[in-house]
């Protein structure tokens, strides 16, 4: 029988980084937590996705898949594609947003291209802003390998909450 492996995940109260998301306006938050003056949201310790770096309406991630996140055939499970490909997304539509004001995904559908494995290296996902309405916003994501190769996309439709009119 083969050796089992264990990991522990360790989070920050996710209360407390929410308060922040609430009293700095998108772009700063997002900066804050890339240097690390803010910690990640538990999703993120969880997954291992890092931000890399956030500009307006555009931020990218980063991912070292990792056996824990293969699904029974031997790949990185869809759904932590899905998961990279829809935080990208928000956080894009998040770093044009002033203080006081959230969003949350209406929707996400996501083109799988390519399966990802640990033999993949760091996988990017870098989201973009497409259009910021009053109500709505629309984002996309791109997910490649280091070489730059697609292994899937999506389009998000996010509802823009509070502060905005």
């Amino acid at each position: 029988m083969p050796a089992e492996r264990t990991r522990t995940v360790t989070w920050t109260d996710p209360r407390k980084t929410a308060a922040l998301a609430m009293e700095r306006d998108g772009l700063e938050f997002l900066r804050g937590i890339a240097s690390g003056e803010i910690p990640p949201p538990p999703v993120a310790e969880l997954v291992g996705a890092r931000v890399v770096s956030a500009d307006k309406g555009s931020v990218t991630f980063e991912l070292d898949p990792q056996e824990f996140h293969y699904n029974p055939i031997g790949s990185v499970h869809g759904g932590i594609h899905a998961t990279m490909l829809d935080t990208a997304a928000g956080c894009a539509v998040h770093s044009a947003l002033p203080a006081g004001t959230g969003y949350t995904s209406l929707d996400l559908a996501v083109r799988f291209l390519r399966p990802i494995r640990t033999d993949t290296g760091t996988v990017t996902c870098v989201g973009t802003l497409v259009h910021l309405g009053r109500r709505t916003a629309l984002a996309e994501a791109r997910l490649v390998d280091g070489a730059g190769r697609l292994l899937a996309t999506a389009t998000s439709t996010c509802l823009i909450r509070g502060g905005r009119s």
